[in-house]
């Protein structure tokens, strides 16, 4: 279940790729299928609210929108690697927020990141990657603030995040679709396989899986979602990333995957 949840969330680069439509326009799309999906798999348990809900709304809406956004202004490799840092931001910021040391694994696994994302700015990059580029490490910053929050609130509110998350991008953006040429039958479709697959099921399965498996084993299955991204993009759109944002990608991934295998491991020693 973890495997497929991962593989439906890798196809999101491609279907962004795919779509005529604009940034804003497939992200209210994308929402207006995610919440009725939510609403029919999760039933009332996506109306559950909390101050801490709404904020970590707000984050989610912030990792989709950003998201988009870059995957349209960069390489479909950039945008993901660069968001899955988010770790990196929550090493970073949860000693300053809980008043705890730095250790020496978390500060090693923050140098190596931030030598991968560097790589992510060197050798040919036309205007549009440098803000594509920008905009991913924004996307990567609102879902460690997402992670961290969602730490604070409760897990039954969990799934009213993300629910009220989709809702404010579509009140915030839906008038985007209103009377847009752009929006026809194939875009709709687009939309709503982004909505119904790639965010939605693709939730609850992840969710139906995690309550089997150990979160490492989670974890590490799920980082097959950064690896196979650009390579749906390759097949599907022919785009192929620099040398240096594959290198600076597979180093983030390892000493991502590195450092969890090594965290958790702990746990059961």
């Amino acid at each position: 279940m973890i495997l497929l949840a991962a593989i439906l969330w890798s196809t999101g680069g491609l279907c962004i790729k795919w779509t005529n439509l604009d940034a804003l326009q497939v992200s209210a799309l994308r929402s207006i299928f995610t919440v009725i999906t939510f609403w029919v798999i999760f039933k009332n348990k996506v109306f559950k609210f909390s101050v801490f809900t709404f904020i970590n709304g707000i984050f989610y809406a912030g990792i989709l929108v950003l998201f988009v956004i870059a995957t349209k202004k960069t390489t479909a490799a950039n945008a993901i690697f660069l968001q899955y840092t988010a770790p990196i931001y929550v090493l970073i910021f949860e000693p300053l927020i809980l008043k705890t040391k730095y250790k020496l694994l978390n500060v090693l696994t923050i140098l190596f990141c931030f030598i991968g994302m560097t790589l992510f700015f060197v050798g040919k990059l036309s205007p549009g990657d440098y803000e594509g580029n920008l905009i991913a490490i924004l996307s990567g910053i609102a879902f460690a603030a997402f992670l961290i929050g969602m730490r604070k609130n409760k897990n039954s509110h969990q799934e009213a995040s993300i629910f009220w998350g989709n809702v404010l991008i579509v009140l915030l953006f839906g008038s985007t679709l209103i009377g847009s040429p752009a929006v026809n039958t194939r875009e709709i479709m687009i939309g709503a396989y982004l909505g119904i697959f790639q965010i939605g099921i693709a939730y609850a399965v992840f969710t139906y899986g995690l309550k089997r498996v150990e979160a490492i084993e989670a974890s590490l299955i799920s980082m097959i979602e950064p690896v196979l991204n650009p390579v749906w993009v390759f097949i599907g759109k022919g785009e192929v990333p620099t040398l240096f944002a594959i290198v600076g990608g597979v180093l983030i991934l390892i000493t991502i995957t590195i450092r969890t295998y090594l965290v958790e491991r702990r746990r059961f020693i």
